[in-house]
């Protein structure tokens, strides 16, 4: 079935593009950064991952070969075609209900940001819903200055150029971001739309989902480890 594509979201360039503007043969070639380490750092070795938004696995790969169990979830079919050693669910993350917890719910990709409010607190209450207790929720949100160090770029040493063009305001709190990428060999562009978040609103769309922040991983605190609200016992007389 073909999905739609997300308002105020859409790509260009070669091949597939999915419905949050996303292009499969771009995401292939993604160089990698210090993720993988960031996540591993984070918790405990060979714990079970639920990865949510896995794309075509540019993390899942290197997950898995650092001895952890993933089940890695898109929405788009084109996406898992690439994903290999891992179990594979296609789905939207805000619909996911798979009956079981892991140990590691992991959201990358600045996905807590949805411009959706109703999908963000479902997005989020999915990472509730699947992290097993002593276990943990790893959060991936935007940098303090994202929508307003604009227009920039980064120079990759694999010869990618990335320009974040333009952010601007569309809707109470949601701005429109568009990027570039360019290859020396093809160009692709990503529209979509985002819901800055300051520190003090990030903490309290968690707390709504019954998450809390349990340290941020790095300086930028763009990397967090979240973890269950633990209920009171209740009181017997």
């Amino acid at each position: 079935m073909e999905l739609k594509m997300r308002a105020g979201h859409q790509g260009t360039g070669p091949g597939p593009i999915t419905p949050d503007g996303c292009a499969v043969e771009l995401y292939k070639r993604l160089p990698l950064g210090e993720e993988p380490e960031i996540i591993a750092g984070a918790v405990p070795a060979g714990a079970s991952i639920l990865e949510l938004g896995c794309g075509v696995g540019r993390m899942t790969g290197p997950l898995l070969q650092r001895g952890f169990t993933v089940t890695a979830v898109d929405e788009s079919a084109e996406m898992l075609e690439h994903v290999r050693g891992a179990r594979t669910i296609c789905g939207p993350i805000e619909d996911l209900d798979l009956g079981e917890t892991f140990d590691v719910v992991l959201l990358a990709s600045f996905l807590v940001h949805n411009a959706d409010l109703d999908v963000r607190r479902r997005m989020l209450r999915a990472c509730a819903r699947h992290v097993a207790a002593g276990g943990c929720v790893l959060i991936q949100r935007e940098g303090e200055d994202y929508h307003t160090r604009v227009p920039r770029e980064r120079i990759d040493p694999s010869g990618l150029t990335v320009r974040i063009v333009s952010s601007e305001p569309v809707a109470e709190g949601v701005n429109s971001v568009h990027v570039e990428y360019d290859f020396p060999d093809a160009t692709w562009t990503q529209t979509f739309r985002a819901r800055p978040l300051t520190r003090e609103q990030f903490e309290e769309a968690l707390e709504e989902a019954g998450l809390r922040v349990d340290r941020y991983l790095t300086e930028d605190r763009i990397w967090v480890r979240a973890v269950p609200v633990s209920v009171p016992a209740p009181v017997t007389d």
